[in-house]
């Protein structure tokens, strides 16, 4: 069976068989007319069959043949370009025309991939491409199949590597360290991230430097200023550290609609996981809460240096459930389990006040201890309808209710703020830096 395999199943003719074959066939049909024709076309079917007789020799009998394997990273990160490559190796005593088909995973529903190549004797190519997964879990990638032909080009052989890999995909790390990084610049430019003045008195003392205009008039130190002959010296206050920053992930139905590939909830743990490495390196605790309809994942906010696979391990396979999530049972896991004042970060969605309505009470009761903000999304499908003009009365009655719907989402806003809860209203691809902005101010402002 292992000999029917490499020799006959993994047989083909290439296109330059067929083109030949058709030729000389048609040689033999005009010889009927023109006898000369039939010597001629005998002479080349016998070279044609020698020909295919010295490609498969050629191909199939040489012990040294090509070889490739997928070379990947550990883990893969969702929503963002991973790149992957295939190293080719040719031991063939000749050039190698190559066609590779790579088995992706089904979760990327590519169904047309494959790479060209030309390998000379002895040489090895790498082939990188890249992969945009836009689901969490376990990607199974398939065997490598490679198609061979030698110079003559007309036999191919198939040859399968079998290199069945499991790879993780996890939210999207790849941003981690670049949030990481800008939240600690100072000129942050058009990069997202605001410039906000801090206000307020620190407890934490850091030290005594010059006045700058803009800063607050009332941490002048008089006694160091006296001692400089004039220039103005301050005291330094430097944000506190050790505050506890809980994300709170709502993954119930509402979380479900999708955005440009993604859902809702991706939005909301790729916001999470980054959220989190910024409260990290900002010397803060982070913590997570994932709660559905019922029971709820907790992670104690921390600041060890093993709190961040934590968190990346919860949102790893984290997927919606189609019920309503039970607030009750959120607040009641906040009243018990999380003494100290802390900021929590709700990241669910709202459609009308009446849904939020339901909910209001929980939210004031939280925010009494804690600072509450809540997280929900804009839908930009309606913004775009509502901006576009009607050009008949089909299309006005669709731009008016455009129009209530991103007005219900105001007043959400608004509502919140009436009860003094933070709310943050942000289109999906804005959320990540939206939410990193919030938190810095927050902490510039020393509401904490």
């Amino acid at each position: 069976m292992s000999l029917v395999k490499r020799f006959y199943l993994s047989l083909f003719f290439g296109k330059r068989f067929y083109r030949l074959l058709a030729a000389i066939v048609s040689l033999f049909v005009i010889s009927y007319g023109l006898p000369v024709a039939f010597q001629i076309a005998q002479l080349l079917l016998v070279i044609f069959i020698g020909g295919c007789i010295m490609d498969w020799l050629l191909l199939f009998l040489n012990p040294k043949a090509v070889t490739i394997k997928r070379e990947t990273p550990e883990r893969l990160s969702n929503g963002d370009d991973n790149q992957l490559q295939l190293i080719a190796t040719n031991d063939y005593p000749f050039p190698v025309l190559l066609l590779v088909i790579d088995e992706l995973p089904e979760q990327l529903q590519v169904r047309d991939f494959q790479i060209r190549g030309l390998l000379q004797p002895g040489e090895e190519k790498t082939f990188p491409y890249s992969i945009r997964p836009k689901e969490r879990g376990e990607y199974v990638f398939g065997n490598i199949q490679a198609y061979l032909k030698s110079p003559f080009g007309l036999i191919v052989r198939r040859k399968t590597f079998y290199s069945k890999q499991e790879i993780k995909v996890f939210p999207s790390f790849l941003r981690l360290r670049q949030f990481e990084f800008l939240a600690h610049i100072t000129d942050p430019g058009n990069l997202g991230f605001k410039q906000v003045r801090k206000t307020g008195h620190s407890l934490e003392f850091e030290q005594i430097r010059e006045y700058v205009a803009g800063d607050d008039i009332r941490s002048i130190n008089w006694k160091a200023t006296g001692r400089t002959g004039g220039q103005l010296m301050i005291n330094n206050y430097a944000d506190e550290k050790s505050q506890q920053v809980y994300c709170m992930i709502d993954k119930g139905r509402v979380m479900k609609m999708p955005f440009e590939g993604l859902t809702l909830l991706d939005y909301a743990v790729h916001a999470t996981l980054i959220l989190s490495g910024v409260a990290l390196s900002r010397q803060d605790k982070a913590g997570l809460i994932i709660f559905a309809e019922k029971g709820a994942e907790f992670i104690p906010a921390n600041r060890r240096a093993i709190q961040m696979n934590s968190i990346l391990n919860a949102l790893y396979k984290l997927e919606t459930r189609f019920l309503e999530s039970d607030y009750a049972f959120l607040h009641t896991l906040i009243k018990t389990r999380i003494s100290q004042r802390s900021l929590l970060i709700l990241f669910t969605n709202f459609e009308s006040l009446n849904s939020l309505g339901r909910q209001l009470p929980y939210f004031r009761s939280i925010s009494k201890k804690h600072l509450l903000l809540v997280v929900f999304f804009e839908n930009t499908s309606l913004r775009a309808l509502a901006g576009g003009d009607a050009s008949h009365i089909e299309g006005l009655y669709e731009k008016v209710i455009a129009e209530k719907f991103i007005l219900e989402k105001k007043l959400i806003v608004k509502e919140l703020h009436r009860y003094g809860i933070h709310a943050l209203l942000t289109a999906p691809e804005k959320l990540t830096v939206d939410v990193v902005n919030k938190y810095l101010q927050i902490k510039a402002r020393r509401e904490i």
